[in-house]
């Protein structure tokens, strides 16, 4: 079997979790991997190293210090280079980009969690691709790196060698696509078993829920309405309704609800609707047609509607694509 070797940058200010979601992937694949055939113990399937400039040791976002294995100046060219995200990418260390450069030059992939994808970018390996960050960064991303194409959508985005994932756990996702690229679909859903995580949310899915995504409303009343919505996709969810559900005029709730969450009464309801519909269609082996009612559709065709103007996708190709993932 084939080792590959896994470098992880460490410095200053990185995010403890970016390093070990990944890490803890590539380590439980390397134990759960067969050995080669005849042989008591044979080559692990991966090789796992941290480096830090001069090697010693550096503090986490959240106060935990890690010892790096060895000395990131003269670290080896690795497969799979490693870039975690956290405060110490912005600004970042520039001795830490020119590195990241040198080494990505010749690594077989290149992998950033969370903001790691500012130190690529800043190392200039993002010029002319498509990538993604922390939803909340990705706009300063766009803005700061013109000449990337930024997706704020996506919990993970693959070109070429290069990936690049979301915020925080969404680099598990990627470890565990890398690994089933690597050893193939049994093993990574062994491996994400052990971890008790999904096997594995796709790249494609979205980074945040919309509950996630919007404000919350700092009135009690609102707050209720937010929670109803959730709850009911399938109930009348006019603004009429929910006015009346907030003890408002309709034109008084629906200055308010947009001033506290962000959006209006009717994109919330949308964005709920068609997450639901996701959910349902990702978990569940219902017809589309009873999706559409339980979502709050009412109907086939205004649910394949919303998917399309949205997602750019029918329903149905939509399960095709992420049903047998979660299944």
């Amino acid at each position: 079997m084939t080792t590959r070797d896994v470098l992880i940058v460490l410095f200053e200010g990185v995010q403890s979790l970016d390093v070990t979601g990944p890490l803890e992937v590539f380590a439980v694949a390397a134990d759960l991997a067969p050995q080669a055939p005849a042989q008591d113990a044979g080559p692990p399937a991966y090789r796992i190293r941290t480096a830090a400039l001069g090697g010693g040791p550096v503090r986490t976002s959240a106060g935990l210090r890690l010892l790096p294995d060895e000395d990131l100046r003269t670290a080896a060219v690795p497969d799979v280079l490693l870039v975690p995200g956290g405060h110490g990418t912005h600004p970042a260390d520039p001795e830490v980009v020119a590195r990241v450069a040198e080494l990505a030059a010749g690594a077989g992939r290149v992998v950033s969690v969370c903001t790691g994808a500012f130190l690529l970018a800043a190392a200039g390996l993002l010029d002319g691709r498509r990538a993604t960050t922390h939803w909340a960064y990705c706009g300063t991303l766009a803005r700061r790196y013109p000449q990337i194409t930024v997706d704020p959508e996506p919990i993970f985005v693959r070109d070429g060698r290069y990936a690049t994932s979301a915020g925080v756990t969404a680099g598990i996702d990627l470890a565990l696509a890398l690994v089933e690229e690597d050893l193939g679909r049994d093993l990574a859903l062994a491996v994400a078993r052990g971890l008790v995580v999904f096997l594995r949310r796709p790249g494609s899915q979205a980074q945040f829920s919309t509950q996630l995504a919007a404000q919350v409303a700092q009135r009690h009343p609102l707050r209720e309405v937010q929670r109803w919505i959730t709850e009911h996709p399938d109930a009348d969810l006019s603004v009429a309704a929910l006015a009346e559900r907030a003890a408002l005029s309709p034109r008084q709730f629906a200055r308010a609800f947009r001033a506290e969450v962000g959006v209006t009464p009717g994109q919330y309801v949308d964005r709920t609707r068609l997450e639901a519909a996701r959910r349902l269609l990702e978990d569940t082996g219902s017809g589309v047609a009873e999706i559409a009612r339980a979502a709050g559709y009412g109907t086939a065709e205004a649910m394949r509607r919303a998917f399309v103007r949205t997602l750019s996708v029918p329903p149905a190709e939509y399960r095709r694509r992420f049903h047998s993932v979660r299944s």
